[in-house]
C-alpha cells in the first residue's frame, strides 16, 4: 500500500468512510498533468471566476433549493455571497466564525507533536496558524453555517514541507447523486473531491447526505431578500415623498409676468432663502401626512431580528464597543451554537487537515500517533467555577486521604481525576493517568542518521 493509500485508509476510518462508496479509482477526471497546466496557466488557482448577482428575487431564492437539490450549488453560494453585504449578517456571522477560530486553541497527542504545532519553528506565527490561517478558517466555518457544505484544498508551499489550507468558492461544487461523491468545477474541468486524501478538504457540518438542506442559506436569503427590497421602497419614498412640495399662491388681480416671476422665485427657492411678500402672495408647504414608510421600517427591522436569531439563536446587542474580545462572543451568540461550530470545525481539521500534516512530517506509520485540536469555547464565568471546582476538589482530596490512610486503606488518585475531569500531565487518551508516549516516527530524508536509529530501536525491540 502506497503513501497517498495509506492516507486514504487512515482519513476513511477517521472519518467512517461508509464501504460502498466508489473506490476513488474508479471516478474519472481530468489528469494530473492537465490540473498541472491549467493551474500554473491560471497562476496556481483552479477556481474560474466566480459569478456575481446583485439583485435577488424570491422566485431566484425557490430556482436555487430546486438547483441545490439536484446538487448545484452555484446559486445558494451566489446568494450567500450577496448577502454577505449586508451588515447585520456579516457582523453576526462574522463573530459566530471569526470570534471562534481566534478562541484559545488546546492540542492533545504526543508532545512533540503538540509543541510543534504549538510553537512553530521560531516564526511569528504556529505551524497550525501558518498551515491553517484563521481566515481561511473562519470563512470555511462561515460556509458551512450558511450552506451547509465548503470546500478548500492543502495547497504545497516552497521551501516547507507542510501546505497550506486554502478555502474555495462553493460556488464550483457539484454533486452528482448516481455517484454519490462531490466535484469541484475548476479550469481544468470536474475535479473528484475526495476528503482526508492529502489534497482535498470538504467540511459538511450540514450532515453526510444533502447537507445544503440543513444549512441556513434558505431562511438568511429569504431574510435577506426581504429586506432588501424594503430598503429600496424606504429609499424611493424618501426620494419622492420625503421633501414637502412648494405651493405658491399669487392673487387673483395679478397679471402674468407677475405671476411668472413669482413662481421662478419660488422654483429657485435654496438655503436659507427669503422672500418678500406684498398683500395677496402666499407660500406654503404640502407634506405628505402618510406613514407609509412605518411599514419598511418594520419590515427591516424584522428581518435583522430573523437574521440575528437565525446565526446567533438570539437577538444580540451590538453596542458593546468596537468589537468582540474572547470573553464577548459568549454573550453574542448562543453557547450550544458556539460549540456547534467549533466541533465540526475540529472534526474537519482532525480527520483532513493535521492527517496530512503527519504524514508529511513524520511519515505514514505515524499516522496512529495523530494529534488533534479543538477550540476552547468554555464561557469565562464556567472557568471560573472549574477554576473554585478545581480548588475544593483538592482540598476533598487531601482530606480523603488522610481519613482512608488512618484506616489502612489508600485513595484511587487516578479515578478521582478521571471522575472529576481533573488534568494530568502525560495523560493522552484521558484516562486519568499518565501514559507512555510513543516516539513518532521519523521520515525526513534529510536526516538519515535518525531513520537508521529508529530502525534499530524497532529491530532490538
Amino acid at each position: 500500500m502506497g503513501a497517498r493509500e495509506r492516507l486514504l485508509a487512515s482519513a476513511a476510518a477517521l472519518m467512517g468512510i461508509s464501504t460502498y462508496e466508489a473506490p476513488i479509482g474508479a471516478v474519472i477526471g481530468p489528469s494530473e498533468a492537465i490540473v498541472d497546466a491549467a493551474r500554473r496557466a491560471m497562476g496556481g488557482s483552479l477556481s474560474p471566476m466566480p459569478a456575481t448577482r446583485t439583485r435577488w428575487y424570491m422566485s431566484e431564492l425557490e430556482a436555487a433549493e430546486y438547483m441545490a437539490n439536484q446538487g448545484d450549488l452555484s446559486w445558494a453560494a451566489m446568494l450567500m455571497s450577496a448577502a454577505r453585504k449586508d451588515g447585520v449578517i456579516s457582523g453576526v456571522l462574522s463573530t459566530r466564525t471569526s470570534g471562534l477560530v481566534r478562541l484559545p486553541k488546546r492540542f492533545r497527542g504526543p508532545s512533540s507533536m503538540v509543541a510543534q504545532l504549538e510553537l512553530g519553528h521560531g516564526q511569528v506565527r504556529s505551524v497550525f496558524d501558518e498551515m491553517c490561517p484563521p481566515q481561511d478558517l473562519a470563512v470555511l466555518a462561515a460556509d458551512g453555517e450558511l450552506l451547509g457544505v465548503g470546500v478548500g484544498e492543502l495547497v504545497p508551499v516552497q521551501g516547507r514541507r507542510y501546505p497550506v489550507f486554502v478555502r474555495l468558492d462553493p460556488q464550483f461544487l457539484r454533486f452528482r447523486w448516481n455517484e454519490s461523491r462531490w466535484y469541484f468545477q475548476s479550469n481544468a474541468g470536474p475535479i473528484p473531491i475526495t476528503p482526508g486524501d492529502g489534497r482535498w478538504v470538504l467540511h459538511t457540518p450540514g450532515g453526510r447526505t444533502s447537507p445544503w438542506m440543513h444549512g441556513l442559506w434558505r431562511a438568511v436569503g429569504r431574510a435577506y431578500i426581504r429586506k432588501e427590497y424594503a430598503a429600496t421602497y424606504k429609499d424611493s419614498w424618501e426620494a419622492k415623498l420625503a421633501h414637502p412640495a412648494r405651493v405658491a399662491y399669487a392673487p387673483s388681480g395679478s397679471v402674468e409676468a407677475q405671476k411668472d416671476t413669482f413662481f421662478k422665485q419660488v422654483m429657485a427657492w435654496g438655503l436659507n432663502t427669503v422672500f418678500g411678500l406684498t398683500p395677496g402672495y402666499e407660500i406654503k408647504l404640502l407634506e405628505s401626512n402618510g406613514r407609509g414608510y412605518d411599514s419598511f421600517i418594520k419590515t427591516i427591522a424584522a428581518q435583522n431580528e430573523e437574521i440575528q436569531i437565525c446565526i446567533a439563536g438570539q437577538t444580540v446587542t451590538t453596542d458593546g464597543g468596537a468589537g468582540f474580545q474572547n470573553s464577548d462572543i459568549h454573550r453574542a451568540i448562543r453557547a450550544d451554537l458556539i460549540k456547534a461550530t467549533a466541533d465540526a470545525l475540529g472534526y474537519t481539521v482532525n480527520t483532513q487537515i493535521l492527517p496530512a500534516w503527519v504524514a508529511s512530517e513524520y511519515g505514514e506509520d505515524a499516522l496512529e500517533q495523530c494529534p488533534v485540536v479543538e477550540w476552547d469555547v468554555t464561557p469565562p464565568k464556567d472557568r471560573t467555577a472549574d477554576a473554585t471546582a478545581l480548588n475544593i476538589g483538592a482540598q476533598a482530596i487531601v482530606a480523603l486521604n488522610e481519613a482512608l490512610r488512618a484506616q489502612g486503606r489508600e485513595l484511587d488518585i487516578d479515578a478521582m481525576c478521571l471522575k472529576f475531569g481533573i488534568p494530568v500531565k502525560g495523560d493522552i487518551n484521558g484516562d486519568g493517568r499518565p501514559d507512555v508516549e510513543p516516539e513518532p516516527a521519523v521520515d525526513d530524508d534529510d536526516k538519515p542518521e535518525e531513520r537508521a536509529a529508529v530502525s534499530l530501536v524497532r529491530e532490538a525491540a
